[in-house]
């Protein structure tokens, strides 16, 4: 506990013990005067005589300790860390088979995400397609993040694997690659404040092993978060004058989400999208904050105060 004046602590000691020394003078003077007069039989010290005015003179260093502006530090829980949400800009998600198209789904329900993080969360943005790019490091400047949401277009293939490296990257501060064939992981330390989200219909297309770097991350103490965006019925993109079939395919995704101890949560229509972001489980970190105590100080001395004077009234007709 600490206080912000505590200067009122020792005066509380001074006042507390000068009004005990008055107040055993004062029994003092009293008894001496009941002798004197031939009442000595009535000079009792029982609880019933002193109680009365100990809880008063209780009261009176339980206020003063109050105003002394007591605090304790507590921990309160929050959500807070680094979320990096990771786009898959491929040619297949301008599929309309999740209005207005599974991108258009994917930026609306993640702005949607975004606009229920409170500041202690910082948000970033990448997207990937043959490539990963991140187009917004993580801030806690929300109104920049969704910006960045609004720029993604989509265009080329898709690398979830790539994607998870650079995120990576982004989280511990420096470049991430896959071991090579019988080398030993990277240490990237632990950052179990740090949270992936993917949104993808899960068509891979190449790049780097999706498993190996989800188990990196899963080293790392990074979780990822996967949602699917599209059908299983699917739909035809033209690319290149041709026309291809494309389909959600949860199977990829719900792995990544497994290996790393997040969770895959599927949307086919653009408001179970939006709704499936409300259950992304981040996670709770604890900060201490101060806790000032002044108040629980002064009703202790309230209810002080008030018994005194009742039992004093009571048993002896008077408050002193």
């Amino acid at each position: 506990m600490t206080f912000l004046h505590p200067v009122v602590i020792a005066i509380a000691v001074l006042l507390t013990a000068a009004a005990i020394a008055g107040y055993v003078a004062l029994q003092r003077k009293r008894a001496d005067a009941l002798q004197k007069a031939g009442f000595a039989t009535l000079n009792r010290s029982g609880l019933r005589q002193h109680l009365p005015y100990a809880l008063l003179l209780a009261a009176l260093p339980v206020m003063l300790v109050g105003l002394a502006r007591p605090q304790a530090e507590v921990a309160v829980p929050r959500v807070a860390g680094t979320v990096l949400l990771a786009f898959d800009v491929s040619n297949s998600m301008s599929a309309a088979d999740v209005a207005p198209s599974r991108l258009g789904a994917a930026q609306e329900a993640a702005k949607a995400f975004v606009t229920d993080q409170p500041d202690s969360v910082d948000v970033g943005v990448l997207v990937f397609g043959d490539q990963a790019l991140l187009t917004q490091a993580p801030t806690d400047d929300h109104a920049a993040a969704i910006a960045a949401i609004g720029r993604v277009t989509p265009s080329g293939g898709t690398s979830l694997g790539q994607a998870i490296l650079v995120a990576l990257g982004t989280i511990t501060g420096k470049p991430v690659a896959l071991p090579q064939e019988g080398g030993a992981a990277p240490d990237l330390g632990y950052w179990p404040s740090a949270t992936i989200v993917v949104f993808s219909d899960g068509e891979e297309t190449g790049g780097p092993d999706v498993q190996a770097a989800a188990e990196l991350a899963a080293a790392a103490g990074v979780r990822i978060q996967t949602v699917g965006v599209g059908t299983a019925t699917g739909a035809t993109v033209e690319v290149d004058g041709f026309q291809l079939g494309t389909a959600l395919d949860e199977t990829l995704l719900t792995t990544v989400a497994q290996v790393t101890g997040g969770a895959y949560q599927q949307a086919g229509d653009a408001a179970a999208l939006t709704d499936s972001t409300k259950s992304i489980d981040l996670r709770l970190t604890t900060e201490k904050e101060p806790l000032e105590l002044t108040a629980p100080f002064a009703a202790v001395a309230l209810l002080l105060l008030t018994l005194g004077g009742l039992l004093g009234v009571l048993w002896h007709g008077r408050i002193v």
